[in-house]
């Protein structure tokens, strides 16, 4: 009999792994060589696909399912900001975007047809908020941006954005694993300036973990419920393309799959914590988030937002106390 958790995610179609079984000897290298680096190649392997094919066929329905894929893989990693991902993240997913800077620019590009968007290279210098999996959600999701046709601007605007994207993906992954994950293993070793001692990385990623889980609450599932007075439905990440609850899932999952390779030890209470958001998520019935004006529809998400804070105090509990960090510290401030 399938457990909750695969049957919620074959529900929901998030292509997503078990949680992990916590290997012996776990540690930063293996928080690296089980997740953080396979997760950056990953994301720009997919990258890299979607931007072939859109050089194929740059229509809308053509490329949904290869950019939804390249948010799949983005999302194992989304919330770590440390390292080539403490800037390079942004322009791969400029969100919130509070003041509507994507559709602005994406609409001024079209508009003059500008020559930059003919440039992959030149292309690295536009705004963020026309760079990364975003602004390409509104180009093949937003009716107002996506009803384009081969040979058009917009067409070939969608393949300068792929191919800007697979170039930051491919310079993360080149960054993790060219040197920063060497700044990892070694800390505490001569010649090692920024992590000075060996506990500096595993709270470094720890930090990380419960930082990603509170943008989750606060953030993915904060915006969109705004107040009871006033929901903010069109606030929820990725709305557009329907994959808001997907995200919150994904992202839970991608924090725990690191705390599970960083502990050597089980983590049976963080393990039921995540099945259990699974299992609330299935209740879930818009999962863009767009009915949080119904009262049962926002409950749904409310609960769903208490579990994500639910799994972070599980975590806490399993894995900082064993590292000395009373629950409760402050993950912004890593320390």
């Amino acid at each position: 009999m399938k457990t909750s958790l695969t049957l919620c995610a074959a529900l929901l179609a998030v292509p997503l792994a078990a949680p992990l079984a916590a290997p012996a000897g776990a540690g930063v290298p293996e928080a690296l060589s089980a997740h953080i680096l396979p997760a950056f190649a990953g994301f720009a392997q997919a990258t890299e696909t979607l931007a072939g094919a859109a050089q194929a066929d740059c229509t809308a329905a053509s490329l949904q399912d290869p950019w939804m894929h390249a948010f799949d893989m983005w999302n194992a990693v989304a919330d770590i900001h440390i390292g080539p991902s403490e800037t390079g993240a942004l322009p791969v997913a400029f969100w919130p975007d509070s003041r509507g800077f994507t559709p602005k620019t994406l609409k001024r590009l079209i508009a003059g047809e500008e020559e930059i968007g003919r440039d992959p290279v030149a292309y690295g210098d536009v705004s963020i908020a026309a760079r990364g999996l975003y602004p390409l959600e509104y180009m093949l999701y937003d009716p107002e941006f996506s009803d384009y046709e081969k040979g058009s601007y917009a067409c070939t605007l969608v393949q300068t954005m792929t191919r800007d994207l697979a170039r930051q993906a491919a310079s993360l992954d080149a960054g993790w694993e060219g040197q920063f994950a060497d700044v990892l293993r070694t800390a505490g070793q001569e010649g090692n300036a920024t992590y000075m001692a060996e506990d500096e990385a595993i709270r470094a990623l720890y930090t990380q973990i419960l930082t990603g889980l509170e943008f989750t609450a606060d953030t993915r599932l904060g915006r969109p419920l705004g107040t009871f007075e006033r929901p903010r439905p069109t606030r929820a990440e990725a709305w557009r393309s329907g994959r808001s609850l997907r995200n919150v899932l994904q992202d839970s999952q991608g924090a725990y799959d690191m705390a599970a390779a960083l502990a050597d030890w089980e983590l049976p209470q963080s393990k039921a914590a995540l099945e259990r958001l699974y299992e609330l998520a299935q209740r879930v019935e818009d999962p863009s988030f767009q009915k949080v004006d119904d009262p049962t529809e926002r409950l749904h998400v409310e609960i769903l937002q208490q579990q994500v804070r639910a799994l972070s105090d599980a975590l806490e509990l399993e894995i900082g106390t064993r590292l000395g960090i009373q629950p409760g510290f402050n993950s912004g401030d890593g320390d």
